[in-house]
């Protein structure tokens, strides 16, 4: 069609549009870089290097410090007992009197034979005194001439030799008897049982006129529960940090909100073979006695990695279908490094791969940046040269 008077017909121009891309600016400012790459500006950190100790909940037991079923020494009728079930005892306290009229006749019997015994070595002992009398008289009447026959003496001598010999016997005699004696007395005082330790009842068994001894059934049981033994079985990764006086936390069902915790003091260095687990005992103290023997605590078992741990932040592995990967900027190009998570660390993540502490990532991993991909890095702020 024909311009309108005379005018010259018009040329289409191509008028180049720019789009403006909002939100994708952003500014680094603490370890991140930005990395140009097109019309975008990528958000990039730094790899980091940390030692991480990761806790395991492992299954516990926590058991009496010392416990003991107390039973008579010897054979007896319960005459009292003077606790019961729940009664906190102090080491040496009267726990039961027993009765054993046979044992008083036995004493009374080893006593006479003492009596008599030390009656025997008085006696011996007068009879060597006289033979020493009558040996000096006769030695100093020896001395004059005629006086005395020689024969006198030596059979002097010889009555003062038999007399010291019965006085030893006597007195061995005696020894025997009065050993006896104290071995009756010991036996008698067995009657009188005693606890051994600071501790709790935690059971009765037997009531008085009940028979008692080293065969029958226990008089009550007594646990030291102001210190507790807390059994731990560690698995066979775990048990290279089973270090004595390490500190370990764990908490129990009647205590939910509460965190008790306990030493590491005894490592028994052998496996149990059907579980394959180390028990690993630690001593909790209980002063309070808000925990009781019994409970099954839930450990906190720290298990330290070997080395250092690689963290990045979640959002830097990218995943396909095929691998999952970080983007990687080296030599102001781009590559992808193949990882594989190991496990949370905080608000990252730690990563298995060919990376290295420092490395530079793209904070937001994605395919979309190809490996290969050429593009200019800014180090981070922190890493800029002081002017």
């Amino acid at each position: 069609m024909a311009a309108r008077g005379g005018a010259r017909p018009s040329r289409r121009r191509s008028i180049p549009t720019t789009r403006r891309v909002d939100g994708m600016k952003l500014v680094s400012l603490a370890a991140l870089a930005a990395v140009s790459l097109g019309a975008q500006s990528l958000e990039t950190v730094r790899v980091e290097a940390r030692e991480l100790t990761r806790g395991v909940r492992l299954p516990g037991e926590l058991l009496p410090y010392q416990s003991v079923e107390l039973r008579a020494r010897v054979a007896g009728f319960v005459e009292r007992i003077e606790v019961d079930r729940g009664s906190t005892v102090r080491k040496g306290q009267l726990i039961a009197v027993l009765s054993a009229p046979e044992m008083a006749a036995q004493i009374a019997e080893a006593e006479a034979k003492a009596a008599s015994a030390e009656s025997l070595r008085a006696e011996a002992e007068s009879r060597r005194r006289a033979a020493e009398s009558t040996l000096a008289r006769l030695r100093e009447a020896a001395r004059t001439p005629g006086a005395v026959a020689a024969h006198e003496v030596v059979l002097a001598e010889q009555a003062g030799e038999g007399a010291l010999a019965a006085v030893r016997a006597a007195e061995s005699s005696t020894r025997a008897a009065q050993a006896s004696v104290s071995a009756f007395r010991e036996l008698a005082s067995y009657l009188r049982v005693t606890a051994p330790f600071d501790g709790v009842v935690t059971e009765r068994y037997l009531h008085p006129g009940a028979l008692a001894g080293p065969q029958a059934e226990p008089l009550v049981k007594i646990e030291q529960t102001q210190r507790l033994r807390l059994v731990v079985a560690v698995p066979e990764p775990a048990a290279g940090n089973v270090t004595p006086g390490l500190r370990i936390a764990f908490t129990v069902p009647a205590y939910k909100e509460r965190q008790f915790s306990g030493i590491v003091t005894r490592n028994p260095r052998s496996l149990d073979a059907r579980t394959r687990t180390l028990p690993v005992e630690a001593d909790v103290d209980n002063a309070a006695g808000q925990l009781a023997p019994g409970m099954y605590p839930e450990v906190a078992w720290p298990a330290r990695s070997e080395g250092a741990a690689l963290l990045v932040p979640p959002t830097a592995i990218a995943t396909n279908t095929e691998r999952s990967f970080v983007v990687r900027i080296r030599n102001g190009a781009a590559e992808w490094v193949d990882v594989r998570r190991a496990g949370p660390a905080g608000d990252k993540v730690q990563v298995l791969g060919a990376l290295a502490a420092g490395d530079e990532i793209l904070k937001r991993g994605t395919d979309e940046v190809r490996a290969g991909t050429r593009v200019s890095s800014q180090p981070p702020p922190a890493q800029q040269p002081k002017k």
